[in-house]
């Protein structure tokens, strides 16, 4: 089986079992939390989190491996569209099904790293923008207090999240199979967090 006829298989089978799946409370949440190492600390607290962002990492990488700068672009946009996300939760304008939304993106950042999708920069920035939105929206809704410090806790450790995934990405793009595994395992953990 060639590969992308493995990526073509893996993309269905995950379409199969995302069929199934019923309503999402994919953010666990931790109740109202202020400062700056609870920021820090929120995108390690929650697999949806914690896999969205290393996804975006990797996923930049794998389909911006030849240009460097590039690679870093939707990251950014994650953190800048995340911070916007989280001012709207604080404020409390409400936004409609944000935990779907959540799930959702760990799914589809994950057949994009199975697929190693490439998109016009605009494109992919505005993806990974609107995927921002809702776990920067989760974070915001949370926050009481000093929300400026818990805000620069939650993008420093986001960006650091990138980071360690454009690395991975990196070495993934040298492994036979190793994109296709871990999105494919990327996208069944987003699948049972839109199940749970």
């Amino acid at each position: 089986m060639t590969m992308r006829n493995q990526r073509i298989v893996a993309i269905a089978a995950l379409a199969v079992l995302a069929s199934g799946a019923g309503p999402a409370f994919a953010h666990t949440g931790i109740g109202h939390t202020s400062g700056f190492f609870a920021g820090v600390s929120h995108p390690f607290g929650g697999l949806d989190h914690l896999l969205a962002m290393l996804s975006v990492g990797i996923w930049s990488a794998l389909a911006n491996k030849n240009e460097t700068g590039r690679m870093w672009v939707a990251p950014a946009a994650f953190v800048v569209a995340m911070l916007l996300g989280a001012t709207l939760g604080y404020l409390n304008v409400a936004l409609p099904m944000v935990e779907t939304a959540i799930a959702l993106s760990v799914i589809l950042l994950g057949l994009m790293i199975v697929a190693r999708l490439e998109l016009p920069l605009a494109v992919g920035v505005l993806v990974v923008a609107v995927f921002a939105i809702s776990h920067g929206h989760a974070h915001g809704a949370e926050a009481t207090g000093s929300i400026l410090a818990y805000m620069a806790g939650f993008a420093i450790a986001t960006a650091t999240l990138h980071v360690a995934g454009i690395g991975l990405g990196l070495a993934l793009t040298n492994v036979r199979y190793a994109s296709i595994t871990a999105g494919t395992a990327i996208a069944a953990a987003g699948t049972y967090l839109l199940a749970a």
